[in-house]
């Protein structure tokens, strides 16, 4: 049937990945060749097409086909403009935020998209307000002002300096009011957005393939005139395909196995580009379920749980173990979890649940998506029921689903324990933190956490030079520890695997490591 329609690395990464790609010989062309679209290749499918919807990686999608008043331009850290001409705070407290659209925007359905249709946008995604939805990034957002057709207005309420920081995520794409109800989702697998590309045509699961938007107007420059991504249920398909020069490029979800195979083998028409990642795994203790909401439970767990082991035997060492939800690299990272458990160690285990009375095995189980976070999450589950049945302290039952279903599975809390991948939305501590506590977060799971939520997150968005809220971060990290809600596992690397007569890698990233497809092209010249 015919259809129409982020792990954050850091800017040395890009930079190191760059260096890396020039010793290859890889040179630029100015002008894209017309030798047919560049092929991506990669494991995360969107779970949908509406940004209304999304606090996922639909957004590597979006990111190419709708247009955000603000995004990140090649090599840039901090938002710049793209729909808007320019934007700013207005006030010396970082509560009033003005943008001023470029001129002559226009959707792909010819529609104007003015302030209005901005404002629309945003009022939408908080008046549908999907559980585990965008509108969690919207805490701040009292209303939305557009007093002239170029003109919109935020107001917040209270200081957020990292509200420009939200208004870069694909979740803030602009979508056309005639086309995208105020009330309820968008029905259809068509879309009508303002991006560098159109999307010609969609099948779930399988394809999306975009094509050059003649009408964008913004900062992307395209190498190249039309992009095929093509989606797939493992990296040993992907690989292949890459081999059989079916695809140029793979882009999320490369296994442990084929990273090693490809970084040992002198391939002479695929390049490896490596560079570190900040995308973090983690499981979630669900506080309906009577066993997961037991912190001496949820603490034994993380006293048994051997990251380094998980890392080595499961992933090859292409993954590091991580102690804490903000990621190594990023201002204000701790080890919250090795300081306060240490090694893994049986003992302390189980002498934290006799201590709560808790004197049998707990029965408990974890789910984990089956086609999302790369092939090698059911080995590693696997590892986990070994290392916690090892104990002789839990009976751990395994269940999984592919990932549309998986989502509303979580955003109903039907899941006691359950594993979630987070690539980041911005180049922020903040980001590893307040998405997932409050009534209304990314998990679709309540985590009540006054004392972030109401005192330190605040604090620390009253401060535009994120060096200055270490001490928030660090204690918000350490209420997580305690209550181990949220457990990390381990912290992704950065793998593109892509045919040497490609060019670009290095430049497609932006700082939340979503592709932007546009910097792909082929090479003219070695």
């Amino acid at each position: 049937m015919f259809k129409r329609n982020r792990c954050l690395r850091r800017v040395a990464a890009i930079a190191s990945i760059s260096t890396l790609l020039a010793g290859c010989g890889v040179l630029s062309s100015d002008t894209p060749e017309d030798e047919g679209p560049i092929v991506v290749g990669t494991t995360s499918a969107p779970s949908t097409l509406d940004p209304a919807a999304s606090w996922d990686s639909s957004w590597e999608l979006f990111r190419n086909i709708y247009q955000t008043l603000l995004s990140y331009p090649t090599g840039s850290s901090e938002p710049e403009p793209d729909a808007a001409e320019q934007c700013g705070f207005s006030d010396s407290s970082n509560q009033v935020y003005r943008c001023e659209l470029r001129e002559g925007l226009k959707f792909s359905n010819g529609e104007a998209l003015d302030a209005q249709a901005v404002k629309h946008s945003f009022d939408r995604i908080r008046k549908i307000n999907v559980n585990g939805g965008p509108a969690g990034l919207l805490g701040s957002l009292e209303r939305v002002q557009a007093p002239n057709d170029r003109e919109v207005i935020f107001h917040l309420n209270k200081p957020d300096a990292t509200f420009p920081f939200v208004l870069a995520t694909p979740a803030m794409s602009i979508v056309a009011p005639e086309e995208y109800p105020e009330d309820g989702l968008r029905e259809g697998d068509d879309v009508v957005g303002s991006g560098p590309y159109a999307l010609d045509s969609y099948e779930d699961g399988k394809e999306a393939v975009l094509v050059r938007n003649d009408a964008y107007k913004g900062f992307a420059k395209r190498q190249n005139d039309a992009v095929t991504i093509r989606y797939f249920q493992d990296s040993d398909a992907m690989v292949k395909a890459l081999r059989d020069k079916q695809i140029d490029v793979t882009y999320r979800g490369l296994a442990a196995g084929d990273v090693v195979e490809l970084q040992g083998a002198k391939e002479e028409e695929i390049q490896l580009v490596e560079g570190t990642g900040s995308d973090i795994n983690y499981l979630v203790f669900n506080p309906k379920d009577p066993w997961a909401d037991r912190k001496a439970v949820r603490q034994a767990i993380a006293q048994v749980i051997d990251r380094a082991a998980i890392a080595h035997k499961v992933y090859r060492d292409t993954v590091d173990p991580l102690y804490s939800m903000v990621p190594k690299g990023l201002t204000g990272h701790t080890t919250g979890f090795f300081d306060d458990y240490g090694d893994p160690d049986v003992a302390k285990a189980r002498k934290t649940l006799t201590d709560a009375g808790i004197n049998r095995k707990v029965p408990l189980t974890l789910w984990y998506t089956s086609d999302r976070y790369g092939s090698e999450t059911a080995a590693e589950f696997k590892e986990l029921k070994r290392q916690l049945e090892g104990s002789g302290l839990f009976t751990i039952t395994l269940k999984s689903r592919p990932w549309k279903t998986y989502v509303e599975g979580y955003q109903k809390g039907e899941y006691p324990v359950f594993g979630r991948g987070w690539s980041p939305d911005f180049p922020d501590a903040e980001n590893f933190i307040a998405p997932f506590v409050g009534e209304q977060n990314a998990l679709g799971t309540p985590y009540p956490a006054p004392e972030i939520t109401g005192d330190l997150l605040p604090r620390s968005r009253r401060e535009s030079d994120r060096a200055n809220v270490v001490k928030e971060f660090e204690e918000a990290q350490q209420i997580l520890v305690d209550d181990a809600r949220l457990l990390p596992l381990w912290q992704g690397r950065q793998y593109v695997a892509a045919s040497r007569d490609v060019s670009g890698a290095e430049r497609a990233l932006d700082p939340s490591t979503i592709m932007m497809m546009w910097e792909l092209h082929r090479k003219t010249a070695w």
